[in-house]
């Protein structure tokens, strides 16, 4: 049975003292939540500081972005292994920000995938469509690519230890959700394409989150497709009443 896992992406909102106060009020209100796995993703000078704030709880962290080596002369880049050290035990990669801002690429997500698997954390890789693209029915190919390429090289049990992010590059930040129906649909391809390029088991542990403009008051239809196994939320987790009301789509999970 998968457990859903829903994930906070801060992007670059809050310095750490924000923060940590921010994760030590979250700390209180998901006091006893159980039934899914929650994480915050601050910003990389803020990981250790939310690491220690929530210690002894069972909150996760998780980095916005990793490069795909260890160490070198790589100025401004911030190795797995790093983001590891300071607390964290995921890693987003591949989100549309990266890719249309930082000319992020199938291929290179694929090697940050392969380098953060190697260092122990569990990649949330980013797949979607910008609005274009699905207007010309593309949809299925370019998430087939990110898929295919991103994934690209690793067998069964690392695919098992990823999380994949169904983000509708149109939805993110523009307040359009993708209707549950048609986040379904994209969720069920993606698992569907698993089974073809690994195995049913494999298609039936991965977890697959929706991404693009989840608000507490959408969530829950959300959740309730069969496919959709969690969520990566942006904006609506930088308040942690907002945040935590996404967390107990289902009720007081106590």
């Amino acid at each position: 049975m998968r457990i859903p896992v829903i994930a906070g992406n801060w992007k670059m909102h809050k310095t750490v003292a924000e923060a940590v106060a921010t994760v030590t009020e979250l700390k209180r209100r998901l006091a006893g939540v159980t039934g899914v796995k929650v994480v915050v993703c601050p910003p990389f000078l803020a990981i250790k500081a939310v690491a220690d704030a929530l210690g002894g709880t069972a909150i996760g962290v998780g980095a916005q972005d990793c490069f795909w080596e260890s160490f070198g002369a790589f100025t401004g880049e911030v190795s797995p292994e790093m983001i590891k050290e300071a607390g964290a035990t995921y890693v987003i990669i591949g989100h549309s920000e990266r890719r249309q801002y930082f000319h992020e690429t199938n291929e290179t997500v694929n090697k940050k995938v392969k380098k953060a698997l190697a260092a122990g954390l569990t990649p949330i890789v980013c797949v979607g469509e910008t609005l274009a693209e699905r207007e010309a029915g593309q949809t299925e190919r370019v998430v087939n690519d990110h898929v295919t390429k991103g994934l690209a090289g690793l067998n069964a049990h690392e695919v098992r230890r990823c999380i994949i992010a169904y983000e509708p590059v149109w939805a993110i930040g523009t307040g359009k959700t993708a209707t549950p129906q048609q986040a379904q649909e994209v969720h069920a391809f993606i698992r569907q394409r698993l089974a073809q390029l690994w195995d049913s088991a494999t298609a039936a542990t991965v977890i697959i989150q929706y991404g693009g403009s989840v608000k507490p008051e959408n969530i829950k239809e959300l959740m309730a497709e069969p496919d959709i196994d969690g969520a990566l939320v942006g904006g609506a987790s930088l308040e942690a009443a907002s945040f935590e009301k996404i967390v107990k789509y289902n009720g007081p999970m106590t």
